[in-house]
């Protein structure tokens, strides 16, 4: 965790050894929180240790840790939002009245229905371009006949090469389609008759209900991808950590984590809750393993980005510092003849539970006092 602390104690320890000290010394808590557009960091360091009885208060248990070196990264969280992805709207392409729907939940894919006009069914097709006019002989030529031939293939209904023009072996495609589905065959597809999308979708609302009349552009389903991503809102001031293709780690419910990779960063929004108004940056997260979320829906996630990073540094368990006074933090040093003694230190990075640390006297493999759990 990359959260700077203010190096400040509220208590004056005992100087006396740890081992023979009376009075207070049940464990000081010194917190950081820092809360900067959504991201939250916090340390807590412990006054330690306390191995003899206190006058007033049972023993503390202490145990000992290493001080290491290696490298130290940290990492700032951030709420962020689990869901299915590229939400759409798919509209009525003509009037009439909705006898079926796909049902929400559920997954169609490539010439499968979605709804059904006057019991006709409307098909999906695979294609990034939306369909804006019909399809019939001597229409002209275009990249949209390109992606309905492609589909028409993968269907088995096309056995030319797909290009971009409607021709005879694209009206004979579409007729035998036509018979299989059980509609009327004409050869021609009318507009608004079938709905094309980069790939299978999965529905998630049913906007108008069987036995609706809807009208040309009425909304009938909402629909999304079969991928799941991951939305957050970082503060500006942690803009810094929005780098598209970075690494993340994303925490799940029920205590599962996983990796992700940032795929899109977006510009500066603003946004108002409870009446006051901030700026934020969208981002979007891919799991790198999908199957980790297969049984979630839409679900709040805990989203850790990296920050600083410290290579070959001296780093020891944040619960190893003790508050020397009121502006210095120290490590209780255990030496070669089971004695302690209290070195100073300097504080850096504080990141999964440890802290960098440098003074004079501390070395790595130095054991240092903790308290024990």
């Amino acid at each position: 965790m990359n959260t700077p602390l203010d190096e400040h104690s509220m208590l004056d320890p005992d100087t006396a050894h740890p081992r023979r000290r009376r009075g207070l010394v049940a464990g000081l808590a010194i917190g950081a929180l820092l809360i900067a557009g959504g991201v939250t960091a916090s340390v807590v360091v412990q006054q330690g240790p306390a191995a003899a009885e206190a006058d007033d208060g049972p023993a503390v248990r202490t145990g000992t840790a290493q001080v290491e070196r290696g490298t130290l990264s940290g990492v700032s969280q951030a709420q962020g939002t689990l869901d299915y992805a590229d939400k759409r709207d798919i509209a009525a392409g003509s009037a009439g009245t909705i006898t079926a729907t796909a049902a929400v939940g559920s997954q169609v894919s490539l010439g499968s229905g979605l709804y059904w006009i006057d019991n006709v069914p409307v098909p999906l097709l695979h294609g990034p371009l939306p369909a804006w006019r019909a399809f019939g002989l001597g229409m002209d030529d275009g990249p949209d006949v390109l992606q309905l031939e492609m589909s028409l293939a993968a269907l088995g209904y096309f056995d030319r090469t797909p290009d971009h023009e409607f021709a005879a072996s694209t009206e004979r495609a579409i007729e035998e389609w036509q018979k299989a589905l059980g509609v009327e065959e004409t050869g021609r597809l009318e507009l608004g008759s079938v709905v094309f999308m980069v790939g299978d979708v999965r529905v998630g609302a049913e906007e108008a209900g069987v036995g609706s009349q809807v009208a040309p552009g009425g909304t009938v389903l909402s629909v999304t991808s079969l991928e799941k991503r991951v939305e957050v809102e970082l503060g500006l001031a942690d803009q810094r950590l929005a780098v598209a293709g970075a690494p993340v780690s994303v925490s799940l419910p029920g205590g599962t984590s996983t990796t992700g990779t940032i795929t899109a960063v977006g510009v500066p929004t603003e946004r108002e809750s409870n009446g006051q108004k901030s700026v934020v940056i969208p981002v979007t997260v891919a799991l790198d393993d999908p199957a980790a979320a297969a049984d979630l829906q839409r679900s709040t996630v805990t989203v850790g980005f990296p920050s600083e990073r410290r290579e070959d540094v001296l780093s020891v368990p944040v619960e190893a510092l003790v508050a020397l006074d009121s502006e210095t933090f120290g490590l209780e040093v255990v030496g070669s003849d089971g004695t302690t003694k209290r070195v100073p230190v300097t504080t850096g990075l504080f990141a999964d539970g440890r802290v960098e640390i440098t003074g004079d006297g501390i070395d790595a493999g130095d054991d240092v006092v903790v308290p024990e759990s």
